[in-house]
């Protein structure tokens, strides 16, 4: 079996056909968390997982371009967010569902920040929801999914001292968080790896070798897979919605970079996401 440890079939792209995809994904053997990433979209996760007995969970968080009215564009993707501030209590009351795994999608990022004179008042407005959000994870005691671009430096500094800080409320065999869709180096990698963290690779290492040397070194207790369809679509299918899925198309480019079978990194990025989520 596989788990997409990362997707958000609770976006705008699957409004008419969300459980049509649900229900393919589960009668292939994927398991996966819907990943919110303002309330509505939290919200929406956990209706969706309550439909289920088990294969679908949620997760809930406000993602730092959430924050800001703006407009967001990218490769494949074009939305406008409304702005939203972090409501500690409402999110509380969210993650305290049982089908809610995980706080996030959370974190920092920065090439979706204003110009000019807003871009300091943003960028500290992010840091604080992010760091808000890191407590109400260990408040939940559920692990965090985190979301960084071009923003590592800050990321890893805030997270250096939040664990000093609650270093009495980590695990030591134990990871308490994923950076989702990882965008770094080997260093970077094991920078996260000292705190207690896991890294999520996505489909976008079947048409990227930036990220082969990583894959053939990593161990293989500090790696998930995920889609987080609807977007960054595996090859080989380029040009579709994503889709769970499509996440066994992660498994194979992994398996192959690593000399390893594909059952195998099946088996060992299950084991990671049950032991990080609590599946």
């Amino acid at each position: 079996m596989y788990i997409d440890t990362h997707c958000h079939l609770n976006f705008r792209a699957f409004k008419d056909d969300a459980d049509e995809v649900i229900q393919r994904s589960l009668a292939g053997n994927v398991w996966m968390i819907l990943v919110g990433v303002e309330a509505k979209t939290s919200k929406r996760a956990i209706d969706y997982a309550t439909k289920y007995e088990r294969g679908v969970y949620a997760a809930v968080g406000l993602h730092p371009i959430h924050l800001e009215k703006q407009e967001a564009q990218g490769e494949d993707y074009d939305f406008t967010t409304s702005g939203e501030d972090f409501d500690h209590d409402a999110y509380a009351r969210l993650a305290s569902a049982r089908e809610v795994v995980a706080i996030g999608e959370v974190g920092l990022d920065y090439y979706h920040l204003p110009r000019g004179a807003e871009q300091a008042r943003a960028k500290e407005k992010q840091q604080q929801a992010f760091l808000s959000q890191l407590s109400l994870s260990r408040e939940v005691n559920k692990p965090v999914i985190i979301h960084c671009r071009e923003a590592h430096d800050d990321l890893l500094a805030i997270l250096k001292d939040f664990k000093k800080e609650h270093r009495a409320e980590f695990a030591a065999d134990r990871p308490w968080g994923v950076v989702h869709c990882f965008s770094g180096g080997i260093d970077l990698a094991w920078e996260y790896f000292s705190l207690g963290l896991l890294i999520s690779f996505t489909g976008l290492i079947t048409f990227n070798r930036q990220w082969d040397e990583l894959l053939r070194k990593i161990p293989n207790d500090k790696f998930l897979i995920e889609t987080d369809a609807p977007f960054i679509t595996p090859i080989p299918y380029r040009g579709q919605r994503n889709e769970p899925a499509y996440v066994e198309e992660v498994a194979k480019r992994i398996a192959e970079i690593k000399g390893l079978s594909k059952d195998k990194i099946a088996e060992v990025s299950t084991k990671n996401a049950k032991n990080l989520f609590r599946l």
